[in-house]
This record gives C-alpha cells, structure tokens and sequence, in this order.
C-alpha cells in the first residue's frame, strides 16, 4: 500500500509537470512573431500610402491597409548608425553612446534582440546594420559591412564572409525568405529583422528598374530653390544643395570621360560601379551610356536652374528606382506570411531609420531636425488587434520600438529604457497614450554635409530648435501655418508666450532623457580628443 501510494504520487506529479511544460511551450509557440522591415534613407514622400506624387508602393501600403499608418512618428537623431542604435536600445544616442557614424557602439549596450532571445523567442538579422561585426541576440545573421554595395555585396556572418552574385535588395530577401523556410523552428516564436540597404545614396537601381525609371519626370518641390532667408545661419551654411553638392560622378552617374571632355573635375568615384561584373555592366551602359551623350550635349546650354532640374531629375529616377525594389520585396515576405499561414500571430512593422530630403530646400541626405528629416515613415500590422486602415497622429519616436516588442513578447522591459511601447495605440487605447512632445539631438558636427549641432522639442503644433557649438541660435517653427518650416518666428512678439513654454518643456524632457549642456559639451570635447575638431 505504502509503495503503490508512492508511486500514484510521483505518477500524479510527473503528469501536473509535463502538462505544465507543455503548456509552458505551447504559451511560448503562441506568442507574437515580430518581423522589422527597416530601409535606409526612405523618405516618408516616397510612400504612396503618404503621398503619391512620387511612386506607387503597394506592396508597403498594404502594411496600412491592413493596419496602421504613423503620421506622425520621428526620430531621435537623424542618421543611420545612431537611429540604429536607438532602436535596438530603446535609448537616446546621448545614453546609448552611438552620437554619429564615427564612434563605435558600445556592446555593453543590452538590446531588445538580446532580451527576446533570452524569452524564447528565435532572432535572426539580415542587410544592412551599419556598425558592429557580431550583432549581440541572434540566433543567425548575414549583415553587410557599412554600408554595403548594392551589386555582388559582401555579407558578415558568425562564420566568415561572404560574397554573393546579384542585386543586394533582392539578396537581402533571398536570405531572409530561406532562414524563414529552412531554419526558422516552428516550435518558437520568432523576431526577424529584415534590414534593405536601399535607398541609401548613391542610389543605384536594380536593371529591371532604372531601364523605367530613367525615362520618368516628376514634379518639382516648391522649395526646391529655397533661399533659407529665414535661416542663414543655420540652413544656408549645410553641404546638401542639388545644385552645389550633389556629384555628376558619384551621383549621378556622369563618366570620368564625359567629365573629362566638359573640363569638369570631381573627386568620389562612381559609387559601387567597380563591383559589377561584364554582364552587369553591358546592362547598365545601355541605359545610362545615352544620359551621358544627351547631358554632355546638354550641359553647355544649362544655367543654375536648369543644372538644378536636371539634377533633381536624375537624382530622383534612380532614388525611386531603388525603392521600387524595395517595394516588391515587401511583397515577397508579406506573400510568404499569408502562404506559410503566420501573418495572423505576427506582428509586422515597415520603417526607416529616418527620413530625407527629396528636393525640399533644394536637399538631399538628413540630419536636421526640419520636418522631412526629422519625420520616418511608420506602417505597422498586426491582425486581430490593429483596427485595418487606421490613421495616428500621435508623437511617437524610434525609441519607442524596443519597449514596443518587449510587451508584445511579454517581457517586462529594464527600467533604463526610455521610449514608450506603443501598444496602447495600437490596441485603439488613446487614453492610454499621454506624450504630447518628443525630444532631438544631432551632434555630428563638424562632418560630411556640414549640419550644425542642434537640440529640440517638437509637439503636434511647434517645434523649438536650438544651433550650438560654433553658433548660438533658436528657432521656432508654427508646423500648422507653416508646414514647410519656411519662417523661423522665434524673435516675433505674437510667439513669446509660446517660446517661453516650449522653452520650459524643452528643459523637463532634457532633465527626464538625462541630457545636458555639460554632457553635449563632452561629445564635443570627443571630437577634439579624436582631431576632428581643431582647438
């Protein structure tokens, strides 16, 4: 009696284990897939599900239809590496350390990927991460070196690198839809990051598309010849005019003999051409072999205004060449989800890792916290719990994202984290949702394209901005009149009270996300530590 008593009691506790353990499993195997899909440089206006005056993007607006479309999400510091590090850290570059493209990453740093892994969850990485050779939280990766090239490109992966035969958007794809087919463990949940390099300068198109986008036109901004009367000393001095800073040679894919034969003489080579093989390069010299003998015609006749269309032109017909790409390679994924039966318990996400300038004021590239900079695109779906089609206009931020995953997977984010997880908004829970200003800071400066050091708090109706280092200027901007940022009324009587509240707001977020005057000033002595800023 005794011994059979015992072993009912050991028979019973056995059965409450396993049953626990796999109950334990399958809460695991019912937790939300995450698939990040970020691109490099994609500018908001060049998503349909924005504005389509530029391109045509369903595949990336499907994510809106079925979900929900951002229209007012921004980033913290408006430039790859450090967007970058903001995301996976769910912290400011001021904390997490990675200020600008030149210093490296703290891999002290502990991720959201790192955190997901730790619960379960299997990670993979693929394209473009811009720094760090061993991402930290992923099961497997293949990422490209810096930036990366857009032909035959090199991947880093945990055992070596390697190079691989082809067009990177479409090989970023390749991989990310054979770890999903071939080692995703379907007994996990799973946090892909799916990283395009695309459209990151110097725009280089997939065949298929710059033999059609070469031959489009598209409207001209209406500030395209922006004067920056309001903004001298702040807009006026950056290295990112069309007309002045954008290269025929690396650009805009003008030949060294063509160059040659105008007496026109510039310095970066064309970006990327030198990884084509004879096959590409047949191919890229049939459509881009007449816009070298139409422009050396041309180029006698140009003035300023017509050089600056010209440039526009070509500078957009490759740009949203690139993205064309892109868009069809969302299609992919998204097909593979819907085929594989995974999209209902998967939470997709399309962003970049900051916004751009295509033509307004003149622009290209980032950096400041001017609206087409500062503002990313954000699409996220998530079904049976996202409303299909919905639109949000509240403040939020790349630094929410990592806080964001950790509550969808269930774990409990460090308390040093400093985002918002989003989840409230997109449960249709705004009442949940109590930010009404968001915080910036851009520190690489002096550097590439020349944009001064700059801080400031942008809400739904302003947004303050103060220039330092080398100069000591505020401006303000009233985004609802003056949606272009055109007019910096910072000095005007009419906007006192409202300089002096912002002034006070600025100052609460900056003690909250520990920012400071002395911390800025030790990044700037950084610089002059590392000789990039003369004494």
């Amino acid at each position: 009696m005794k011994y059979t008593f015992l072993y009912l009691i050991f028979g019973a506790s056995f059965l409450l284990f396993t049953s626990c353990k796999q109950e334990a499993k399958e809460q695991i195997s019912k937790k939300p897939n995450i698939v990040f899909i970020m691109s490099d440089d994609h500018a908001y206006q060049a998503i349909s599900a924005y504005d389509d005056k530029l391109i045509n993007t369903p595949n990336i607006d499907r994510i809106a239809k079925e979900g929900m479309l951002f229209t007012n999400a921004s980033v913290t510091n408006s430039i790859c590496a450090p967007s970058r590090a903001v995301i996976l850290t769910g912290k400011h570059s001021h904390i997490n350390g990675k200020i600008d493209n030149i210093s490296p990453f703290n891999t002290t740093n502990v991720t959201f990927p790192q955190l997901l892994q730790k619960a379960g969850y299997q990670t993979a990485m693929f394209g473009k991460l811009h720094f760090g050779n061993n991402p930290k939280g992923f099961d497997e990766f293949k990422i490209l070196p810096g930036q990366g090239d857009y032909y035959n490109p090199r991947f880093i992966t945990a055992t070596g690198d390697t190079i691989v035969k082809g067009y990177v958007t479409d090989i970023t794809t390749d991989l990310t839809l054979d770890w999903l087919q071939n080692r995703r463990d379907a007994k996990k949940p799973f946090m892909l990051m799916y990283l395009h390099k695309a459209p990151h300068r110097s725009w280089m198109p997939a065949p298929r598309h710059y033999k059609e986008f070469t031959k489009k036109t598209y409207p001209l901004p209406t500030t395209l010849f922006d004067d920056y009367a309001t903004r001298e000393t702040t807009a006026g001095p950056a290295e990112m005019n069309i007309l002045k800073h954008m290269t025929l040679r690396y650009d805009l894919k003008i030949t060294d003999e063509v160059l040659a034969e105008l007496n026109i003489e510039e310095h970066l080579g064309i970006g990327g051409l030198n990884k084509f093989n004879p096959q590409q390069r047949a191919e890229w010299d049939k459509v881009y072999g007449p816009i070298n003998e139409a422009f050396k015609k041309e180029y006698s006749n140009m003035n300023d205004s017509t050089l600056m269309v010209w440039k526009y032109q070509r500078y957009m017909q490759d740009y949203l060449g690139t993205i064309a790409a892109v868009d069809e390679n969302v299609g992919r994924v998204l097909n593979y989800l819907d085929d594989e039966g995974l999209t209902e318990n998967t939470l997709v996400v399309y962003t970049s890792d900051q916004g751009f300038y295509l033509g307004e004021h003149g622009w290209f590239d980032k950096r400041f916290m001017y609206n087409e900079s500062f503002k990313t695109p954000l699409l996220i779906k998530w079904p049976n719990v996202i409303t299909p089609g919905t639109t949000e206009d509240e403040m939020v931020q790349n630094l929410d994202f990592a806080q964001t995953f950790l509550e969808v997977a269930g774990v409990i984010a460090p308390e040093d984290m400093q985002g918002k997880s989003l989840v409230p908004l997109l449960k249709g829970e705004k009442e949940k949702w109590d930010r009404d200003a968001v915080y910036y800071h851009y520190y690489e400066y002096p550097a590439e394209h020349a944009v001064k050091r700059h801080y400031g708090i942008a809400t739904k109706e302003f947004k303050l901005i103060h220039f330092y280092y080398d100069v000591d200027v505020w401006e303000l901007y009233d985004r609802e009149k003056d949606p272009q940022e055109l007019n910096n009324v910072f000095n005007d009587p009419d906007y006192a009270q409202v300089v002096s509240e912002l002034k006070e707001k600025l100052n609460g977020l900056r003690k909250k996300y520990k920012d400071s005057d002395s911390l800025g000033y030790q990044y700037i002595q950084l610089y002059k530590d590392k000789g990039l800023i003369e004494e």
